[in-house]
C-alpha cells in the first residue's frame, strides 16, 4: 500500500485543501501588485552549482539532487532567490532597474520535518533589485505585513523581529575575527535556537574562534536582549553599526506599521548571501519557527559572475501560515460554488441538457451536468453539495411544452421557463410572466 501513499513529508491537494491554497495565492498576489510588484517563475529544476555555496549553508546537505541522462547534476529548487538572480543576470543589461518582481514557486528541501514544516511547500518570494535606499526594506515590508491584514492577522497575533547583519560584522571586526570568517560564523550564530549552548560553542569553535571570542559573542546577545543602547556599549568603536537599523524601524513606524516591529540582534538567517538588513515573521505565542524570513542580499548577483546589484526580498511559506490561521480560527470556510446543475430525466432528455449546459457556459455561468439519472430527490441532494445555487430540472412532459422548471436551490422554491429563455445569469432570465410554485416530487421521478 505504500506506493498508493504521497512520498513522505510532501502533500496532495483535494478540492478542499486546493481552495485554501488558492485563496491564499490570491491574497498574496493581491498584495503584490497592489504594491506594483510582476509575477515572474522558473523551472522547478535547476543546476546544483547554483545551490553550493562555501559558506557551510545548512542548504547544502538538504538538496534533492540527481544526475540526469547527460551526466549533469540537478537539484530541485530549495529557494527561490538564486534561480531570481540567474534570470537577473540573463538579461541585466536590458532590464528596466530597479525590479520589483513576485513568484509562488515549489520549493524542496530535505530536512527535518516539525508542525508548519515539510520537504516540500510553496513560497511566496517578492523581491525588489537595483534599490539600495532603505526604503525599499519599507516598501518589501510593508507589503509582508499588508499581506497579513488581508489574511486577518494583525499585530496581536505575530511580530517582525529585525536585525541588521552590520552589526554582527561589526562585532566580529571588534573581536577581531577575519573578515573570511563573517559569513560561516554568521550561518552558525543562525543556529541559536536549534542547538544546546554547549554544541553552538562547538561550532564557533570549529570556524576557529578562541574561547574568548566566544564568551563575548555570547555576552553580546546577553546584552542584546535589553536594547539597543546595550548593543551599541558592545560593540565599541563600531557603535554606529546600529543606525541604519533605527533608521529603518523610525521609517517602518512612520510607514503605519511600528507595532508589528521588534529589534532582535540574534536574528542571523542562515544563508550566507544576505549582507544587511535581516528580519523574521514569528507568531506571538511561539508556537512555530519563523513564518517569514528575509533581507537584503547585495552581493549575491555578483557571487555568480555578475555586476554587484542592491537587492532586499522575501520568502513566505504556505504549509506554516496556514497553520497558524488555523489555529487562530482565521481559515475561511470555502465551498464548491456552481450557478447551475442541468439534470435530465432521462437519456433521451441528455442532448437538451448539454445543449442548455452549452448556451448557460457560453454566457459565464459555472454549470455542471448530472447524467446519472438518479431520482430527484437524490440529484437535487447532490446539487446542495456540490454548491449548485439553481438546478435546471428537464421533465419530458414540460420540454413537449417548450418549457423547463428552475429551481432555487435555497428558497427550494420552482420558476417555470420558456426554455429559449433559459441564458444568461439567473438574474438576467425574464421571470416577470412565470409562475413560483412550491415544487413537488415530480410523478416521473418516482
Amino acid at each position: 500500500m505504500s506506493t498508493i501513499q504521497a512520498v513522505k513529508g510532501t502533500r496532495d491537494f483535494y478540492p478542499a485543501e486546493l481552495r485554501l491554497r488558492s485563496w491564499l495565492f490570491e491574497r498574496w498576489r493581491e498584495t503584490a501588485r497592489q504594491f506594483g510588484f510582476e509575477e515572474y517563475d522558473a523551472c522547478v529544476l535547476e543546476s546544483e552549482e547554483l545551490y553550493i555555496r562555501k559558506a557551510g549553508d545548512e542548504i547544502t546537505d538538504q538538496l534533492y539532487s540527481f544526475e540526469d541522462k547527460g551526466g549533469r547534476r540537478i537539484t530541485l529548487r530549495p529557494e527561490m532567490t538564486p534561480s531570481l538572480a540567474r534570470l537577473v543576470l540573463q538579461r541585466q543589461q536590458s532590464l528596466n532597474f530597479p525590479l520589483k518582481w513576485f513568484s509562488i514557486p515549489q520549493c524542496f528541501r530535505y530536512e527535518r520535518m516539525t508542525r508548519g514544516r515539510k520537504r516540500e511547500h510553496y513560497q511566496w518570494n517578492l523581491d525588489m533589485i537595483g534599490e539600495a535606499d532603505n526604503l525599499a526594506e519599507v516598501e518589501v515590508i510593508s507589503a509582508l505585513l499588508t499581506s497579513l491584514e488581508k489574511l486577518g492577522l494583525n499585530a496581536s497575533h505575530v511580530e517582525l523581529r529585525m536585525n541588521d547583519r552590520a552589526i554582527l560584522n561589526g562585532l566580529l571586526e571588534h573581536l577581531k575575527v577575519p573578515d573570511e570568517k563573517h559569513m560561516p560564523v554568521m550561518v552558525v550564530i543562525d543556529k541559536r535556537d536549534k542547538v544546546s549552548a554547549e554544541v553552538l560553542d562547538g561550532l564557533l569553535a570549529e570556524q576557529g574562534l578562541t574561547k574568548g571570542q566566544i564568551s563575548k559573542i555570547n555576552k553580546f546577545f546577553e546584552a542584546a536582549d535589553k536594547g539597543l543602547s546595550a548593543v551599541r556599549r558592545k560593540l565599541g568603536s563600531h557603535a554606529d553599526a546600529t543606525k541604519g537599523l533605527e533608521e529603518l524601524v523610525d521609517m517602518i513606524g512612520q510607514a503605519g506599521f511600528g507595532n508589528y516591529i521588534s529589534v532582535d540582534c540574534s536574528v542571523v538567517r542562515g544563508l550566507s548571501y544576505y549582507t544587511g538588513t535581516v528580519f523574521e515573521l514569528r507568531d506571538r505565542a511561539g508556537k512555530f519557527r519563523a513564518i517569514c524570513g528575509g533581507g537584503r542580499y547585495d552581493s549575491l548577483l555578483s557571487a555568480y559572475g555578475g555586476k554587484s546589484m542592491p537587492a532586499i526580498g522575501f520568502g513566505f511559506g504556505d504549509v506554516v501560515i496556514l497553520e497558524l490561521l488555523g489555529d487562530l480560527g482565521l481559515l475561511p470556510r470555502l465551498e464548491q460554488r456552481l450557478d447551475y446543475v442541468v439534470i435530465p430525466f432521462s437519456r433521451e432528455e441528455a442532448p437538451v441538457a448539454l445543449t442548455v449546459a452549452s448556451d448557460l457556459r457560453r454566457a459565464g455561468n459555472r454549470v455542471d451536468v448530472d447524467l446519472s439519472f438518479r431520482k430527484l430527490k437524490r440529484a437535487l441532494n447532490r446539487a446542495d453539495d456540490i454548491g449548485a445555487a439553481h438546478a435546471v430540472l428537464l421533465f419530458p412532459d414540460e420540454l413537449n411544452q417548450g418549457v423547463v422548471k428552475v429551481r432555487d436551490m435555497r428558497s427550494r422554491m420552482d420558476r417555470v421557463v420558456p426554455l429559449d429563455q433559459l441564458h444568461g445569469s439567473p438574474a438576467s432570465l425574464d421571470w416577470t410572466e412565470t409562475e413560483m410554485l412550491e415544487i413537488l416530487p415530480h410523478p416521473d421521478f418516482s
